[in-house]
């Protein structure tokens, strides 16, 4: 099949770039001897997660517990939830899934401890929890300055029954607010890379000197993950503790708001939107636009650090040249709205691919990714696990 005979709005993913990224992101975490286990929250989906397997993928991480649901019924025997889960519902789902794979998840709450010990208290095995800390993203996770907190939370993790103390696990999303006015994109990628790690040292150092049971550097798990601190990760060791484990997600598409931090490269984005002109106009205040079928729910309203607009359009996909004379600057739900200069040539039913901000969000909308090879389709996944 070629990309014609595809309805759009439609996801493409390009079959080179996908094993590109794969590989880089194996060979970063063996050189740095760490175990990756990837976010699948980026792209749900069955194929896409067996292939991260098969470079050599250690478990999956997850953001829900539909999620969860979803690759375990596909026979991945090892997942995190990545989220603080709260309420005996949900508690209850993942117990189910214990009796196929290894589960575990985060709590950051003396409260949410205690719900969950009290779902699985007579499991029979408890289950393994990591403490989410907070290295500077300012969202849940017991903040890394705060020590005591983290002591308290982990001591009364130990009391419980049916729990486990396995690690702390983070999240360095302020990654994604880009440099300071003195900074370059690549030491600010290195600052925010250094802290994830740095402070998880820091913290996992003090509740071995805190006495915390079970917190010693062979086997407890000290877990980070972000796409663009992945660009500078290099491990280390304190008091005989090192990074464990990543858990980068976005890696394997990219977008625009990665090329933006620099983390990657505009020809490392595996992800584009085909789309479809629907309409050009020249309007009264002098602005010539195009109109296209791939909006808000597509292309999502996601912006970040130096992007520009909703998404970056190519004049060649195959180079993966910006085209000089597009610029997405307005969505709406169905609509994408594209100014365009002299150099764009557009018409009705013309198409035209974008890379969009968000990958994450852009995948979660859609139920099909359509593997490509150049012009021709040469598979089609489903996202599996939309919804959750």
């Amino acid at each position: 099949m070629t990309l014609t005979a595809l309805s759009t709005p439609a996801l493409l993913v390009e079959q080179s770039r996908l094993q590109a990224n794969l590989a880089a992101m194996q060979d970063l975490a063996d050189a740095n001897d760490v175990a990756l286990r990837p976010h699948v929250k980026t792209h749900k989906s069955v194929p896409l997660a067996q292939r991260q397997r098969q470079r050599g993928a250690e478990g999956l991480t997850v953001a829900t517990v539909q999620e969860a649901e979803t690759f375990v019924d596909a026979g991945f025997e090892n997942i995190r939830v990545a989220y603080p889960i709260t309420g005996r519902n949900k508690h209850e789902r993942l117990r189910a899934l214990r009796d196929d794979a290894t589960i575990s998840f985060t709590v950051d709450t003396v409260t949410g401890t205690e719900q969950a010990s009290a779902v699985y208290a007579d499991a029979g095995a408890p289950v393994d929890v990591l403490i989410e800390v907070d290295v500077g993203h300012g969202r849940c996770g017991v903040h890394w300055s705060d020590t005591a907190a983290a002591g308290t939370l982990a001591h009364r993790i130990a009391s419980l029954p049916g729990l486990r103390l396995a690690g702390i696990l983070t999240h360095a999303g302020q990654a994604y607010d880009g440099p300071s006015d003195e900074e370059t994109e690549a030491e600010a990628l290195h600052r925010a890379s250094r802290h994830e790690r740095d402070r998880m040292l820091s913290v996992v150092s003090a509740l071995a000197e805190g006495g915390v049971p079970g917190v010693t550097p062979d086997p407890f798990e000290v877990s980070i993950g972000s796409t663009p601190t992945m660009a500078a990760f290099e491990n280390t060791e304190r008091d005989g503790f090192r990074v464990t484990e990543i858990r980068p997600g976005n890696y394997v598409m990219h977008d625009a708001m990665q090329t933006a931090l620099g983390t990657a490269a505009l020809g490392d984005c595996a992800l584009t939107v085909l789309t479809t002109v629907i309409s050009t106009q020249n309007k009264p205040d002098g602005m010539a636009r195009a109109f296209v079928d791939a909006g808000k729910k597509v292309l999502t309203t996601d912006t970040g650090a130096g992007t520009n607009g909703y998404g970056l359009a190519l004049a060649d996909a195959a180079s993966m040249q910006p085209h000089p004379g597009l610029h997405v600057d307005r969505l709406s739900e169905e609509h994408g709205w594209l100014s365009m200069t002299d150099t764009a040539d557009l018409t009705v039913g013309d198409r035209l691919r974008i890379v969009p901000n968000h990958a994450c969000v852009t995948v979660a909308n859609q139920d099909t990714l359509h593997v490509v090879d150049g012009p021709s389709v040469v598979g089609t996944w489903p996202v599996s696990a939309r919804g959750g």
